[in-house]
């Protein structure tokens, strides 16, 4: 069955995790898309490791999880982009996309011939999209713009990690690269956006995202927080700023998160936890005065959930309408009924890792459900394909260039 994007074609120009994850989710939805990476190098991402991806019989490979989690349902083919004939194919394969993307440093591209003015020129409605750190204007345009940094640079760090006051407090980096991912999911709502303008007025335009306008949008409330009342936020370690008990707490047998969003849940709650006095008592009837009162509250519901094991207490609070649920790791995860149940975990046929796992995209669609038939690509697998098809080389040309090192 065909994707909701099956119509549409993208060039992807993009290394590392933010532009990959967009193309990757493009793929996802249809598009057919084509992947440039470096001769003999590639993506950088594929490199990243140890640890790597071992094979079916239990090799180890130099497939990286980073390339393989952020990459599947594209074609690779490698061309050098710094010499002029590879610079020609790649103008000649934009002028068959819809779409092209990249992450390189501002202004590389347009050095190259490659910049949206030059693609614009051959493919007039084409939507060109460019992912940077800082963005393309600005006294940081130039600077290159990883997730770490730019966490850092935003104001997400300064809001996570260990409250001041504490033992080892400090702040702290999000333990995933939450802004690359977040990029490239806002790169591909623009994406989608652009293509519909597209539709109506037959336009492309040009799209410019920037990892550090991400990260700051992301912080919503607690940009609000200081926008609108002046208040810089301060790391509250893992409990909520607006709510309690919101925490998670040391159970018999491991954590459990909880989060009590009103009154009449914690009315509730401290029925099942054997004390609904306490919900009377006006220091904690309200969830102001459970905020005031907060130490002395959690004191008391430490001692009351360390008298059983996690899975009980969920069940019992679960069952309320009540939100909660178990830290899981991430082995635990894949083992949880729900997520095994949604499908999360997906089988594909890999060249080399024989049938792999990989995480499904979370969209479901009733109509077009989303296939997964294309595994990451091995490293120029479709270079001979693509070219022939699109760019009309093969033969002698095609193995000219390849000894050139172009492709």
């Amino acid at each position: 069955m065909a994707g909701v994007l099956s119509h549409i074609r993208v060039l992807d120009l993009t290394r590392y995790l933010a532009g990959p994850w967009a193309t990757q989710m493009l793929a996802d939805l249809g598009a057919e898309v084509i992947k440039v990476e470096r001769p003999r190098q590639g993506d950088f991402v594929r490199t990243y490791g140890p640890p790597f991806i071992k094979d079916k019989n239990g090799h180890e490979t130099r497939e990286s999880p980073f390339f393989v989690g952020f990459n599947r349902g594209k074609k690779s083919v490698t061309i050098d982009i710094s010499t002029q004939e590879g610079q020609r194919i790649v103008r000649q394969l934009a002028a068959k996309c819809d779409v092209l993307i990249e992450n390189y440093i501002v202004g590389t591209l347009q050095r190259y011939g490659l910049g949206y003015e030059d693609m614009k020129a051959i493919r007039p409605d084409i939507v060109y999209c460019s992912i940077t750190g800082y963005g393309q204007d600005g006294p940081y345009r130039d600077r290159a713009g990883f997730d770490p940094i730019i966490q850092a640079t935003a104001g997400l760090m300064s809001i996570n990690g260990v409250p001041d006051g504490e033992p080892g407090a400090r702040p702290l980096k999000v333990g995933t690269a939450v802004i690359d991912v977040m990029t490239g999911m806002n790169a591909t709502i623009a994406i989608l956006g652009a293509l519909n303008h597209r539709s109506v007025s037959g336009q492309g335009q040009y799209i410019d995202i920037a990892l550090l306008d991400v990260a700051v949008a992301a912080l919503t409330s607690e940009n609000m927080r200081y926008l609108q009342l002046g208040q810089i936020a301060q790391r509250p370690g893992d409990s909520s700023r607006n709510l309690a008990p919101s925490q998670t707490f040391k159970c018999k047998d491991g954590l459990l998160s909880l989060a009590i969003a009103s009154d009449d849940q914690f009315v509730k709650f401290m029925k099942i936890m054997g004390r609904p006095e306490v919900a009377r008592d006006e220091r904690f009837a309200k969830n102001a005065a459970r905020l005031r009162n907060r130490p002395v509250l959690i004191a008391m519901l430490e001692e009351i959930f360390l008298t059983r094991p996690v899975r009980e207490w969920v069940e019992l609070i679960a069952s309320a309408a009540i939100p909660c649920g178990p830290v899981n790791n991430i082995k635990e995860v894949f083992e949880d009924p729900q997520v095994r149940h949604r499908r999360m975990r997906v089988e594909i046929d890999h060249p080399v890792l024989g049938t792999t796992p990989v995480v499904a995209n979370p969209i479901r669609y009733s109509a077009t459900p989303i296939e997964y038939q294309i595994a990451p690509p091995m490293l120029g697998q479709h270079t001979r394909e693509v070219l022939r098809e699109f760019a009309h080389i093969e033969g002698e040309q095609f193995e000219r260039l390849a000894q050139k090192g172009v492709i």
